[in-house]
């Protein structure tokens, strides 16, 4: 980014938005249902329908888990949301939410071969969306909870972890916190900073960098060494108002005990002080982080930007003020720090092995496969991550996941590795392959410019 034009890159940033408006209504939406098995004529619906049907039906009644063997159940996620944190939108309510739990569901699609439907809910009501989900239960082999306020997305998925037989899973939680980890293993070997004496300024204190901040821990990063600022300034043990709601949001309070053991106070340009690393995940920009505090950071210092669709801080102001390696959620920059690096090949290698639930470490695992697969390409300050056109990320995250969860006894189904691998490769290369020969055939039409 030298030889900076501002102008140009902020044209660059804003054509995704310009294009999304135009093409969004040409599509009429980005996901539909094709049939899977084959109809050679109408004699075959006696065999999907009425009345042999019936025979499947009695089966899975008696043997209730022959559901996976008889139905799609077993490669079905539903992307459940409320719509009331969307994308740095804020609350837009489930049909302005649809938009993007439709292009969730497509990624899951595209790169991991899971069949995902998008299920907004017109409720705000944390237990009445619990029970919406376990009334779902029967028909998905997972839950993907998306864009859900906190602190009722710690509730509610702390609740559906304990009382479905299904994985269910808060990307904005742990998909965000795979990829940053990951990004972070990768960025810190850059600049030669071990994690166990990393210090690490985080700005926002929701969903997202509670949980970056928990796989964080369980990587190497110590607590102690992390200090968060929410809002209204830095976490730490005498903010009286965390106190006060520690049982609403315990998670935060529980930050403001255990980390920042310099006992620093102050603004977000306090907390960013000297730290090595600084992870946002908080207002979209710009403005949201200031050149000046970027300036103040150690030597060497790494920036993750992550809000949409604006970042905290544009990528060449961070740059200006001397930070060696940037970060954003956009993938028109380098090192996207993106979930959709994460959800369709850990979903993949979970669904594969039937496991009960997700778990960090499964988190963790899929993290190191991703910071192994950029290593394996070589690292540098402008790619510390794969991006999404390395699709050979996702059958090697599937893979990773999928043995942690039956190396931790939580996984229905024990196949080998190499079975892991060449199941995960074949249906995610068809699912690419039908794309690919939909647009080719005309089926699915190239839009006018």
């Amino acid at each position: 980014m030298k030889q900076i034009n501002e102008k140009q890159l902020l044209e660059k940033a804003n054509k995704p938005s310009k294009d999304a408006m135009r093409l969004h209504p040409f599509y009429h939406g980005k996901i539909e249902i094709i049939p899977k098995c084959r109809v050679n004529d109408f004699n075959d619906f006696a065999i999907w329908y009425t009345p042999g049907v019936a025979e499947p039906c009695k089966d899975i009644q008696k043997h209730p888990l022959k559901v996976y063997d008889y139905t799609n159940k077993w490669n079905t996620v539903a992307v459940v949301s409320d719509g009331t944190r969307v994308l740095g939108l804020g609350d837009i309510g489930p049909e302005a939410g649809l938009p993007v739990m439709e292009g969730k569901s497509l990624l899951f699609k595209y790169l991991g071969g899971v069949d995902a439907y998008p299920i907004c809910l017109d409720t705000k009501n944390p237990d009445e969306i619990i029970q919406a989900v376990k009334w779902l239960k029967p028909s998905f082999g997972g839950i993907n909870l998306e864009d859900i306020a906190k602190p009722k997305c710690f509730y509610i998925l702390n609740r559906l972890r304990k009382e479905m037989d299904i994985p269910v899973w808060h990307d904005d939680q742990q998909g965000t916190a795979t990829i940053v980890t990951a990004g972070a293993i990768n960025a810190l070997k850059i600049v030669g900073k071990p994690l166990k004496t990393t210090l690490v300024s985080m700005i926002g204190a929701g969903a997202a960098n509670i949980a970056i901040a928990r796989v964080l821990i369980a990587a190497g990063v110590q607590q102690k060494n992390i200090i968060m600022a929410d809002s209204k300034g830095i976490l730490h043990t005498s903010r009286k108002d965390l106190e006060k709601d520690k049982n609403t949001n315990p998670e935060k309070w529980q930050m403001c005990q255990k980390s920042n053991a310099e006992g620093r106070t102050g603004t977000i340009a306090d907390a960013m002080k000297n730290t090595d690393i600084c992870i946002a995940a908080s207002k979209p920009g710009p403005g949201t982080i200031k050149k000046e505090w970027v300036a103040s950071m150690a030597d060497d210092s790494i920036m993750f930007a992550s809000a949409n669709p604006v970042p905290e801080i544009w990528p060449w102001e961070a740059e200006e003020a001397g930070a060696r390696i940037i970060a954003t959620g956009r993938s028109d920059f380098p090192n996207q720090i993106n979930n959709s690096l994460g959800f369709p090949g850990i979903f993949r290698g979970t669904l594969d092995v039937r496991a009960e639930t997700i778990t960090d470490e499964m988190c963790i695992a899929a993290a190191l496969e991703l910071a192994k697969t950029a290593e394996d390409k070589g690292l540098s300050d402008t790619y510390i991550v794969p991006t999404m056109d390395s699709w050979e990320v996702f059958p090697r995250e599937a893979v990773a996941v999928g043995m942690k969860a039956i190396s931790q006894g939580i996984a229905r189904l024990k196949p080998s590795r190499q079975e892991l691998y060449d199941h995960a490769m074949t249906i995610i290369k068809k699912s690419r392959d039908i794309t690919q020969t939909l647009m080719k055939q005309g089926y699915i039409a190239q839009a006018p410019e």
